[in-house]
């Protein structure tokens, strides 16, 4: 069944007339006792369900994994985070054997996946800086400069008191774009005082955003670090009768469906696939025992013009 050259032209072919008429497919149970690989790889997102199907960012993940698999036989195992799940579910599941190697995204430092990756000793691959970075491998866009770039679009435009609407700070990528928006600021002489923290959702950056209005009703520029939540500000700005970019230009990050907003968001682009099927490619490589870099791979990011800034 599995040919070669010790195998007869008239065997074989016997033998593949036999397996398609028997419609015979191998045991994947049965033959990972023998070769100790399930075939197998998990998506670990450590998000509930519902943002799988609403946060393009999530999307575009999965689209990469699904690309980076072309060609090969492997399944993938999709691990989401059930409500009021306890920390750690993931990590067991992980640690059972239940897969040969691990691509995980939108993880929480809270989450324990690092350390439980780390003492498994299973292949593994993040989507997003780790917090260990001298043991686990990664892929990433450069996140702080990915900020400084969208921060200095609103400072060069003229803003002066400019705000930032701060993703999860439990993240590396929020904590990343926090640092950068408060250092651009900081060397342009500017406050950096306008600071409401959401969670990367529509509904958080609206929270966010009204938050800032009441608190700092001077501001002129916001930066949202993902386009999720400037659309949320977009939607508070326009129920408050402030127009944007006239009385309050606007900067996302991602650029994931930017384009549908009125106006049309300007934004900092984070090529999700490309870093996915990147990820996707070098756990591959881990899996099948050839050597990869230890270097994390960074992509550059670059502001996409749009309407809002």
């Amino acid at each position: 069944m599995n040919g070669g050259e010790r195998v007869s032209p008239e065997a074989q072919a016997a033998v593949d007339d036999a397996v398609a008429r028997l419609g015979y497919a191998p045991n994947r149970a049965a033959r990972s006792l023998v070769t100790r690989r399930t075939d197998s790889i998990a998506l670990v997102v450590p998000e509930p369900d519902a943002r799988i199907l609403t946060d393009p960012f999530l999307a575009g993940v999965l689209r990469g994994v699904s690309e980076g698999l072309t060609g090969t036989d492997l399944q993938l195992v999709l691990l989401l985070a059930r409500p009021g799940e306890k920390p750690g579910h993931i990590a067991r599941y992980l640690r059972s054997g239940h897969v040969d190697g691990v691509i995980v995204a939108s993880h929480h430092k809270e989450d324990r996946i690092e350390e439980e990756l780390i003492s498994s000793g299973l292949p593994a691959v993040f989507v997003g800086r780790p917090f260990d970075t001298q043991t686990l491998r990664f892929v990433d866009v450069d996140n702080a400069a990915g900020g400084a770039v969208a921060t200095r679009r609103l400072v060069e435009r003229g803003c002066r008191h400019v705000a930032t609407i701060t993703g999860p700070l439990d993240m590396t990528a929020a904590l990343d774009r926090f640092d950068a928006w408060q250092g651009t600021l900081t060397e342009a002489g500017l406050a950096t005082d306008a600071v409401a923290h959401g969670d990367f959702t529509v509904a958080g950056g609206a929270v966010a955003m009204e938050k800032l209005l009441v608190e700092h009703p001077d501001v002129d520029g916001v930066f949202a670090a993902s386009d999720l939540m400037a659309t949320g500000a977009l939607q508070v700005l326009r129920e408050r009768g402030l127009r944007v970019p006239d009385d309050v230009a606007l900067v996302g990050f991602d650029a994931l469906g930017s384009e549908r907003t009125t106006p049309r968001l300007t934004t900092v682009l984070q090529p999700v696939v490309e870093m996915v099927s990147a990820a996707t490619s070098t756990l591959l490589d881990m899996v099948g025992g050839v050597p990869t870099p230890t270097e994390p791979q960074i992509f550059v990011p670059r502001l996409v013009e749009g309407q809002s800034a």
